[in-house]
């Protein structure tokens, strides 16, 4: 990516449209004024031809100039794109196992539609799905035609209305949380749900209140650092909602409590990663999507989001698997797994990670086991990585 970001800088730099159109205007003022005077005086227009020659010819030549300087920039942009974005076949599809799961693939994208928070675009995608769906049935005459589309919604392809309106509460909250500040829905969906999340372990409601807290003391609305009304309300705040978060989050209450003694100097007390943390609203935001997600019975990701980045990690070393499989015309087993250790995403804490399950079969060639052709028992254990896989010929 850095030499397809350096060639895009160059193409900007070099690409002048400005020079270019002055240099455009210029031959048609030019050709414009010599029609005028030759329309006043027709028996002069040899002469102005004569000197009409030399300027639009100077005019084409840097109109020529500026168009080579762009075109070789945009080659060389190209070269870069193409290099990095190679032309590659897509792996076969004769093992695919989701061609005759059509059902399981308009679910997760009618899901991730409403886990995006896109709900036209998912109203619209149900709506479609249904009229298909009310139009394959009645071809095979086992329904009535007027079947609509809000009952077809309650069959287990599709997410359910209760669904739609649960998602549709979570943005409400989100954005509520995200542009104006405003925890208070939050912290009422998280007191409505107590019980559930104290089942999971969930610190949600404290986070929350917590984070109110904080955003008092710096003052509210106006967050001009901590005022001392800010610190009348916040402590006003504490006093009437931290009592029942006693004891098992004691030592938090007793910081926020302390903080209020170090108010004139707090950059350089123990506290200041508590009241100046940059990331609180995000994270907090963050732990209010997964919890929900939780009770919902789904992860915190889209399901297909995770599939698709698997898919893009994996998708160039099964190429070249694949490749190669066909150059030597070699299987790796009947059952077609992969003899290769997959990548992961390049982070600290990835937000999903799978292990591949390699079942090894031994070969046709001979062996002293009186049962050659049995399989070893499944392992996640990855191949070492100084040592290639054993391809088994035909």
């Amino acid at each position: 990516m850095e030499l397809v970001q350096k060639e895009h800088e160059r193409l900007v730099k070099k690409t002048n449209a400005a020079q270019g159109l002055r240099s455009v205007q210029n031959s048609i003022d030019l050709l414009q004024n010599a029609r005028d005077a030759i329309a006043a005086d027709p028996s002069q227009a040899s002469i102005i031809l004569a000197k009409l020659q030399h300027p639009v010819k100077a005019s084409f030549d840097s109109i020529n100039d500026s168009l080579k300087e762009t075109h070789s920039g945009l080659n060389k942009y190209s070269k870069a794109l193409d290099k990095l974005f190679k032309d590659r076949p897509l792996p076969s599809t004769e093992h695919d196992l989701l061609s005759s799961q059509e059902h399981l693939i308009n679910r997760a994208i009618a899901m991730h539609l409403l886990r995006e928070g896109q709900f036209s675009v998912a109203d619209t995608f149900l709506s479609e799905m249904a009229e298909t769906k009310a139009a394959e049935k009645k071809q095979a005459n086992t329904t009535n035609a007027t079947e609509n589309a809000a009952s077809l919604l309650d069959i287990d392809e599709v997410p359910s209305g209760e669904v739609h309106k649960q998602f549709a509460t979570m943005y409400y909250i989100l954005h509520e949380l995200k542009e104006k500040n405003n925890l208070l829905p939050a912290i009422q969906w998280a007191r409505d749900n107590d019980e559930a999340l104290a089942a999971r372990g969930s610190n949600l409601e404290f986070e929350l209140c917590r984070l109110q807290f904080v955003w008092l003391f710096h003052g509210s609305h106006e967050q001009q650092g901590p005022t001392p009304a800010g610190r009348q309300a916040a402590l006003a705040y504490a006093r009437r909602e931290f009592h029942g978060f006693l004891p098992r989050y004691l030592r938090e209450v007793q910081q926020l409590m302390g903080a209020m003694a170090f108010c004139p100097n707090l950059q350089d007390s123990p506290y200041r990663s508590i009241f100046s943390n940059p990331s609180a609203w995000s994270d907090v935001a963050h732990s209010f999507t997964r919890e929900f997600c939780s009770l919902l019975g789904l992860s915190a990701d889209s399901p297909l989001y995770i599939a698709a980045t698997a898919g893009a990690i994996a998708l160039p070393t099964l190429l070249k698997l694949q490749t190669i499989m066909k150059a030597k015309r070699t299987e790796w087993t009947t059952e077609n797994e992969l003899p290769v250790r997959m990548p992961r995403e390049k982070k600290k804490k990835p937000p999903h990670t799978a292990r591949i399950l390699i079942t090894l079969t031994p070969g046709r060639s001979k062996s002293p086991s009186p049962h050659p052709t049995s399989s070893t028992p499944s392992s996640s254990v990855p191949f070492p990585r100084n040592r290639p896989p054993t391809r088994i010929h035909p």
